[in-house]
């Protein structure tokens, strides 16, 4: 059985694979689109790059039975239609890489046990850390802390390290990677990184417009690779045109400027069409050979191989007890507006638009302007996660989850990150052009202009004043909270409750 983020086309066939008695078994399925209200291009991408992985098998000549999504009676769930193959075919055993989502392995795990059949879980062998690794790096850890996991996989990979030291003498050179952008904007064009949909892509894109009309998604914007061929070419272009400039602007942001010098290759590392260490040793190439600083790769390559590995990690070591945290007690629910875009808060209004149409957006957008906005806001835990996995397109549970719970609303109380990533609306106005032109003012907290983001900031800082207190990292923010009279904040907290009613 080949899951739809298990397209790995170097390890996809097993040493005791025999084409006389076995098959590779693939689905195309509905509740995998509706489980959460998924955007047409994450939809698109899945199934076009499953179909890519299937034609590649039947190329090989290797026995396959693949279920296409065209009927709409059939194929609504992975369950449902393994269940009917095991009761067609009877096999001895169904052979599964470990899913990268919990649903859908207990779901699996729940079918072969109802029909008597063996299941046999493999280790997912693209990741460069086991779970038994990760155990055992935290087994004896008061805390978690990407730095140091990070340091110990430059040092097992032996990764931009010279002996046993780093390169450039620094672990990290995040202080170097976040710039913002003059009055003037990027200091040239970003890459372009278009994959024409070929015949394939057009076929599913036709589909999913069918068939899940009411869905978020502009397709004429689809460029997705769904090869790994169409994505080693997006990586040459990253490394010649965007990596050069990716690590100083990796945080910034600009009006409709969507991609600006990101990889956008998270969708296809996920989809396991690009191998993880290729990836890192390509751009480690790229800093030996001159051609990229030092800071741009060792940003990248901690993006892939220290956090990637991390959340996997605290995925799998957590659930599924990790998606109903909500340490915060965030009980509000997620606005209208997050699917409609329609809101006077520029910033909000640029990155929710823009992935509602195009199911992308980089990280800064996603952590520091929508999922800041939730975590001030006090959205939900679940349904903020829930609209995260649907909307983007690299969006896997075991990466999402963490991400979202974790890092952007602090739902897991520091399990993963040391601090919640609180922020007012001159964070935002600092590193991006949104303000310029809207309707609020990022320094103001009450009143008719008063900034959203700059009024929830203070009002969550009071409303978790206690829980928070004890977290060292938060005590420059707490200070600052101690010099507002009463009266302002009393204000603050109107203002807030006025916001949070509006959203709703």
């Amino acid at each position: 059985m080949v899951l739809g983020d298990q397209l790995d086309y170097d390890r996809f066939l097993p040493e005791d694979f025999d084409s006389a008695t076995d098959l590779f078994w693939m689905a195309e399925a509905s509740e995998e689109s509706t489980h959460v209200f998924s955007n047409k291009h994450r939809i698109v991408y899945f199934l076009s790059s499953m179909r890519h992985f299937r034609n590649h098998l039947r190329s090989m000549n290797l026995p396959i039975r693949y279920h296409e999504l065209n009927n709409p009676e059939t194929c609504v769930s992975l369950s449902d239609v393994l269940r009917k193959d095991i009761l067609d075919l009877d096999p001895l055993q169904v052979w599964l890489i470990k899913p990268g989502d919990f649903r859908v392995e207990t779901a699996l795990r729940t079918v072969c046990k109802e029909t008597g059949t063996l299941l046999k879980i493999r280790p997912d062998l693209h990741f460069l850390y086991s779970e038994k690794q990760f155990e055992d790096h935290a087994a004896n850890r008061k805390s978690l802390r990407l730095e140091f996991f990070y340091r110990e996989m430059r040092k097992r990979h032996d990764v931009l390290m010279e002996k046993n030291a780093p390169k450039g003498g620094s672990w990290n050179y995040d202080k170097e990677n976040r710039e913002s952008f003059s009055r003037d904007g990027p200091p040239r064009t970003a890459p372009n990184f278009n994959t024409p949909p070929d015949k394939v892509t057009r076929e599913v894109i036709s589909l999913v417009e069918k068939r899940f009309s009411d869905h978020p998604g502009n397709l004429s914007l689809f460029n997705w690779p769904v090869t790994p061929k169409g994505a080693q070419s997006q990586l040459e272009k990253f490394l010649t045109d965007g990596l050069p400039l990716f690590g100083r602007f990796q945080d910034a942001m600009w009006v409709n400027q969507k991609t600006l010098f990101h990889s956008l290759l998270g969708a296809p590392l996920n989809l396991k069409l690009l191998d993880p260490m290729k990836v890192i040793r390509q751009v480690e190439k790229a800093y030996e050979e001159g051609k990229v600083p030092l800071a741009a790769a060792e940003g990248f390559i901690r993006q892939v191989l220290g956090w990637r590995e991390y959340v996997r990690g605290i995925y799998n070591l957590h659930m599924p007890n990790y998606e109903a945290f909500n340490f915060l007690e965030a009980n509000h629910s997620l606005p209208k507006f997050f699917w409609t875009g329609e809101t006077d808060m520029a910033c909000m209004k640029n990155c929710l638009s823009q992935v509602l149409d195009s199911g992308y957006g980089h990280h800064i957008q996603r952590l520091m302007v929508i999922g800041l906005y939730s975590l001030l806001s006090g959205v939900k835990p679940k349904e903020i996660n829930n609209w995260f996995l649907a909307s983007y397109v690299d969006a896997v549970d075991w990466v999402t989850t963490p991400n979202v719970l974790g890092m952007s609303q602090f739902a897991d109380g520091g399990l993963m990150a040391s601090k919640p990533y609180s922020a007012t609306g001159a964070y935002i106005n600092r590193m991006s052009n949104y303000c310029k032109g809207c309707k609020y003012n990022p320094k103001e907290s009450v009143g008719p202009r008063a900034c959203p983001f700059t009024t929830l900031y203070w009002n969550f800082l009071e409303r978790h004043r206690e829980r928070l207190s004890g977290n060292h990292r938060m005590s420059m923010q707490l200070r600052n909270l101690d010099r507002l009279d009463e009266k302002k904040l009393s204000e603050i907290k109107k203002t807030s409750d006025s916001l949070l009613h509006q959203s709703n």
